[in-house]
């Protein structure tokens, strides 16, 4: 299943097809017309009573001139400009009728023209501003589903169940990268996370994932796909610096998967897999640990691939320093291998799920990082070539895989 990023997702509810982000907004579920005057009917009928017993030593019916900016901000435009119709037509007519001086009449008429027509105005500019944030989310959401390919993703060799959480709510790309991708040399993986947040990191981030892309499929060594995401930081970094802005550098964890009991990875400064097996989670050492993506030429070691075991029915779980550097109040980090022991016999997508609970519970539902987590488990084919698949169909196939 999948969780983190989609539901976010889903719980931001979608416009109608063929249907703007903008007027998805302006036509949402609101009050009706019948409830809303048939009710502002009963206030001015209550208020006018109130108003003809008190006298002229408290005037009530003025005070109705708030009544617009109240419907303003939750009514549409057009409800806001009848209600402040109906109350300029009663305010007026109760000054007209009590009468007094003509700068009294005078001055409440004009207040109750103003206050009618500034709730009209703040009506409209909360629509404008309420299309402009649908529409900049709408847009946020397209490019977030070109830079992160959607979960689960089935290969071959692996399926891949995952988490995405950015530490923002608001923002559906964070700092942290995933990607899966088929390849006639079988599944490359990779999981990283930039220095950094904000656009100008995502922007990094999404240079790596467009190199990985097309060298996963491209280069017969692994070796040979973290060299191309080396100069594609490099290259990013020099526009950066050309443009004024700060030079980033990325961790990652790089796998290739070719359907042997093992597994090939370089990492490039993130954080060691974890491998969930006969009831048991251990965290698997990795002897050669390079620099990250973005600083090889602060370094005289080429980076060098090496070989874990990966044996059926065993989980691969790979996360970014979000997971591990999560506190509690006190300020302690979150004890991953001590959890993740409790739930080592679950399926991939029940591990993802009682880590995220786990993490929001641990921290008290403040997270300082953004969260990328990949549930990695072996296929029952060994094949190569096939396209991956991701989204739905992808969600049912996995859901046939685990015995769902």
């Amino acid at each position: 299943m999948t969780i983190g990023l989609q539901r976010r997702l889903a719980t931001r509810g979608a416009a109608p097809p063929g249907t703007d982000a903008g007027e998805a907004v302006v036509h949402a579920p609101r009050v009706g017309n019948l409830a809303l005057f048939g009710g502002l009917a009963l206030l001015t009928a209550l208020v006018v009573l109130l108003d003809l017993r008190t006298g002229e030593d408290l005037r009530l019916v003025p005070l109705l001139v708030v009544v617009p900016a109240l419907v303003s901000v939750f009514g549409t435009i057009r409800q806001t400009v009848g209600v402040s119709t109906l109350i300029m037509i009663v305010v007026v007519g109760s000054h007209l009728a009590y009468g007094g001086t003509f700068w009294d009449v005078t001055t409440g008429v004009i207040v109750t023209v103003l206050a009618c027509c500034l709730g009209v105005g703040a009506c409209a500019l909360r629509i404008r501003h309420a299309t402009q944030i649908a529409r900049l989310r709408s847009a946020a959401g397209a490019l977030q589903r070109q830079i992160l390919r959607p979960l689960p993703i089935l290969t071959d060799q692996i399926l891949a169940h995952g988490i995405y959480t950015p530490i923002e709510e608001d923002r559906l790309v964070g700092g942290d990268i995933y990607e899966v991708v088929q390849s006639p040399y079988g599944t490359r993986v990779i999981i990283g996370d930039v220095q950094g947040k904000g656009l100008a990191a995502i922007g990094a981030g999404f240079a790596v994932l467009g190199a990985f892309r097309e060298a996963a499929i491209r280069e017969p060594a692994l070796t040979g796909v973290v060299d191309a995401l080396e100069d594609a930081v490099a290259r990013h970094n020099v526009f950066s610096a050309q443009t004024g802005e700060t030079e980033r550098f990325v961790t990652a964890l790089v796998l290739g998967f070719d359907g042997s009991d093992q597994v090939e990875a370089v990492n490039c400064g993130h954080l060691s897999p974890r491998l969930l097996h006969d009831g048991a989670a251990r965290a698997v050492p990795l002897g050669h640990t390079s620099v990250p993506l973005g600083l090889a030429e602060l370094s005289r070691e080429a980076r060098a691939a090496e070989w874990l075991d990966f044996p059926p029915g065993a989980t691969l779980l790979i996360c970014t320093d979000g997971v591990t550097e999560a506190r509690d109040a006190s300020g302690a980090f979150y004890p991953l291998d001590a959890r993740l022991g409790r739930w080592a016999e679950r399926p991939p997508y029940e591990v993802l799920e009682a880590l995220n609970a786990d993490l929001d519970s641990f921290s008290g539902g403040v997270r300082r990082d953004d969260i990328a987590a990949l549930a990695l488990r072996r296929t029952a084919s060994g094949g190569a070539g096939r396209p991956l698949h991701s989204g739905h169909g992808a969600r049912r196939a996995a859901e046939t895989f685990s015995g769902r």
